[in-house]
């Protein structure tokens, strides 16, 4: 799993490129309770650092960037219905959306766990 500076997370889920992409656990805690998330449209082709998906909390409203370039293969449908699952789970069931990654490479430029971490404590 690698980690952004705006606190998304992107995980590979295989051979194929194709990775899972969420929120941390840190960026829930600062968001409060998740109310509604707007899922990205599968087929829609992002890049890296580009605005994929909106979460709306009790407290705001916050962009999730994509950690890197691809096309949304699937969205957590789950999410529609439950939206809670990014409060109980933010870096497994709250998966938000899966990309096929065009440049694996731009993993590379992510935080790994361990600095993400260091850097970003969890209160």
């Amino acid at each position: 799993m690698k980690f952004t500076e705006s606190h998304e997370w992107i995980e590979l889920e295989g051979n194929d490129n194709v990775a899972a992409v969420g929120v941390t656990d840190y960026a829930q805690k600062e968001l409060g309770e998740i109310v509604y998330v707007e899922l990205p449209e599968v087929g829609k082709t992002v890049k890296g650092g580009e605005e994929a998906a909106v979460l709306e909390s009790t407290k705001a409203a916050a962009d999730v960037y994509s950690p890197a370039s691809g096309m949304i293969v699937a969205v957590n449908e789950r999410l529609k219905s439950n939206s809670e699952l990014i409060n109980h789970s933010p870096e497994k069931e709250g998966w938000i959306f899966k990309l096929k990654l065009t440049n694996p490479g731009e993993l590379k430029n992510l935080l790994e766990g361990t600095a993400y971490h260091a850097k970003f404590k969890n209160n």
